[in-house]
């Protein structure tokens, strides 16, 4: 077996739990932006309608402080972030590492991954939408939505350029940004400390339970976890160390922030928040254009890292078989660094349509309550609701990975119990948002859902179908038609790329490409399969000698993030072999040959299409249908396994599925039988 060139290094593994001061920087510039931003809304979104009292904010605020140290610390930063993939994190990471065992949990891995693309598209609108808003205290006419707007079409249209170099800049401005909520929030924790009271979880109860309308309260207070998907998901680029240690900083930092905008509300005892918004309420009046500046930054980093998270998730959803193959760009040599433009065409579309829905949605509010209704407010009800759900599933996949690996059964019960019933909590009083803007995030996630649905599925029927044959049978005629000068040469050497995984067999259709469809002959026949593997990284592969110097299988194992750059592994592959003395690569023409000219090389990718002549059950029908359509929209398979189309035959090929037998057709005579005149 080889081992090629691994360009996301393999070593990170026994790196995963180092700390160093420039990994805990980095940690703290792309890993904390969406949970760190939330303060600039959690409280106004809890409080805003309710008439300010103690048990209010004591309330909201022990109920923050849980959240934070369950959902967050307990959850994700203790225990899910030892469930390391390779050293790689998120969702589909933990799905690969549970997979073999059931079936099933492609469904919880399907949703939440789809859920989390939903969350993708509310997140950067209402973060940057919500930091703009502080202009609203110093101009109070100004209009905020097309700064919004602007703001975010900056940040997907520089996504084409990479963000190595802009990155370098995000973990100082988030120790800023930290730094300024910590400071902020403490200058006014030391005019009541009593606000430290609300630790205590009584007083979270008694807003859940006594008071009216207190459980939908949760839907509101989620909104302060909502980035801890995002500690596992960039696990992979930080190191799980990294990310616990630089936590600690965080959750301090967040939560003198909360409880200082506490003791500020508090002051309010008896009134309403209304459009006030109690972060930029805290800073002194001389301050707040810098402070406007800083969270404005701090919410476009929070967008970017959201946007990086979604590129690597549908990157592993490609290999995972979940989504239709698009093109990938690399725009940096930066670990991880990865463009998916059709996905930022995507997401970018979606971002301008919920800040325009919403936007209409706060102007009739506005008409309706009498008081100016900010954007921010307009959407915090389609926030939160599907990301609930990622977080649900993550609590199925990783109860089952504690299962799996043999962890004591009452630990595994208790476990998923316990945050079961905490997010089925949070679901359920977020449900409550469903008619008011949460449909637009469900809306959003079905669709997501849909398609992953629709590639897996016809992906099994494909694969369930497709008929292989004994490569053996075909050897002695692979041979003589390579030797058969009365068939024109069709290359020197001729390249299949195979689904058979094993070594022995060849899928009929190439078979019938080789002899049928028009006869190739070649003066070398070269197989290429691709497994993709649960190791994110692994980048090997063997070759099996079929016939010498005629026929030749090459296995590449590759990991799910690993990049397909078939052309360039194949060359790689090519390279050993000759200098290993195990192939003549050079041309078989003898003018060619006598002057050591390599001959040339053809790739043949066989696309297949549906065909008429099938039996599909109605339900099948339509997803193969679907699938063919969303195919039509994808580029070709050429283009996704990096081949040069210069050198490259694609090939239709019909996906014949249960052809019909026993055809009952009769034969009956002409009414004459005299010759006709012609």
């Amino acid at each position: 077996m080889g081992q090629l060139t691994n360009e996301h290094g393999n070593g990170h593994h026994h790196q995963l739990d180092k700390v160093s001061a420039a990994g805990l920087l980095i940690a703290l510039g792309i890993v904390f932006g969406d949970i760190g931003t939330s303060p600039l809304y959690v409280l106004k979104a809890i409080a805003g309608n309710e008439v300010i009292s103690e048990e209010i904010i004591f309330g909201a605020l022990s109920c923050v402080f849980w959240t934070l140290t369950l959902q967050t610390t307990a959850k994700y930063v203790i225990l899910i972030l030892r469930a390391d993939n390779r050293g790689e994190g998120g969702i589909f990471a933990l799905y690969t590492l549970v997979r073999r065992h059931a079936q099933w949990l492609t469904i919880p891995a399907i949703i939440g991954g789809s859920t989390m693309i939903a969350d993708s598209i509310i997140t950067p609108p209402i973060s940057v939408s919500s930091a703009v808003e502080g202009l609203i205290i110093l101009y109070p006419n100004i209009k905020v939505v097309p700064i919004v707007i602007t703001i975010i079409s900056g940040l997907f249209f520089v996504q084409v350029l990479g963000t190595n170099t802009v990155g370098k800049a995000f973990g100082p401005i988030m120790t800023i940004w930290f730094s300024m909520l910590g400071i902020f929030g403490v200058l006014h924790i030391i005019q009541d400390f009593s606000v430290f009271k609300a630790v205590n979880p009584y007083y979270a109860y008694q807003l859940l339970v006594n008071h009216p309308g207190g459980f939908l309260l949760l839907g509101s207070v989620f909104l302060c976890t909502t980035g801890a998907e995002a500690l596992y998901s960039d696990m992979g680029h930080v190191g799980r160390g990294n990310i616990r240690i630089s936590w600690i900083f965080v959750k301090i930092c967040l939560l003198l922030n909360y409880f200082g905008q506490g003791v500020y509300v508090m002051s309010l005892n008896g009134q309403k928040l209304g459009s006030r918004n109690p972060f930029y309420d805290l800073m002194p009046q001389w301050f707040l254009p810098f402070g406007i500046v800083i969270a404005a930054m701090a919410t476009i980093i929070a967008s970017q890292a959201m946007l990086t998270g979604v590129f690597t998730l549908i990157s592993e959803a490609i290999r995972l078989n979940f989504w239709p193959k698009i093109k990938i760009n690399f725009p940096s040599e930066q670990k991880g660094q990865i463009y998916i433009p059709s996905v930022n065409i995507m997401l970018y579309i979606g971002c301008i349509g919920v800040i325009t829905y919403f936007s209409r949605v706060a102007d009739e509010m506005t008409l309706i309550e009498g008081h100016k209704v900010l954007l921010s407010s307009a959407m915090e009800a389609a926030y939160g609701l599907a990301i609930v759900l990622t977080m649900l599933m993550n609590t199925f996949l990783f109860s089952y990975f504690l299962y799996a690996k043999k962890t004591r059964f009452s630990w595994v019960v208790i476990y998923f119990f316990l945050f079961f019933f905490i997010e089925c909590c949070f679901l359920i009083a977020n449900l409550e948002k469903f008619m008011h803007g949460g449909w637009v995030s469900m809306l959003i996630a079905i669709i997501m859902i849909s398609v992953m649905y629709i590639w897996l599925s016809a992906s099994k029927i494909k694969a369930r179908l497709t008929e292989y044959e004994k490569l053996s049978k075909y050897i002695e005629s692979l041979k003589e038609l390579s030797k058969d000068i009365t068939v024109p040469k069709y290359a020197t050497h001729l390249v299949f790329l195979s689904n058979a995984g094993r070594a022995s067999e060849i899928e009929t259709k190439i078979i019938y490409s080789i002899f049928q469809k028009r006869p190739k002959r070649a003066d070398v026949y070269w197989f290429v399969h691709i497994d993709t593997v649960d190791d994110p990284n692994t980048m090997e592969y063997k070759v099996m000698n079929v016939a010498n110097d005629d026929v030749y299988k090459v296995n590449f194992r590759l990991g799910f993030r690993v990049p397909n750059k078939i052309n360039l592994y194949f060359k790689k592959v090519l390279e050993d072999m000759v200098k290993n003395g195990e192939v003549d690569i050079r041309s078989r023409y003898e003018s060619l040959n006598r002057h050591n000219v390599i001959g040339d090389f053809r790739f043949v990718v066989l696309e297949r299409f549906l065909s008429y002549d099938n039996e599909l059950s109605y339900f099948e029908n339509l997803i193969m249908k679907a699938y063919f359509f969303i195919k039509g929209f994808t580029p070709s398979e050429d283009k996704w396994f990096g081949l040069d189309s210069s050198s490259v035959k694609v090939e239709k090929v019909p996906l014949i599925i249960r052809p019909t037998e026993n055809i009952n057709l009769k034969r009956i005579p002409w009414s004459t039988n005299k010759p006709l005149n012609i």
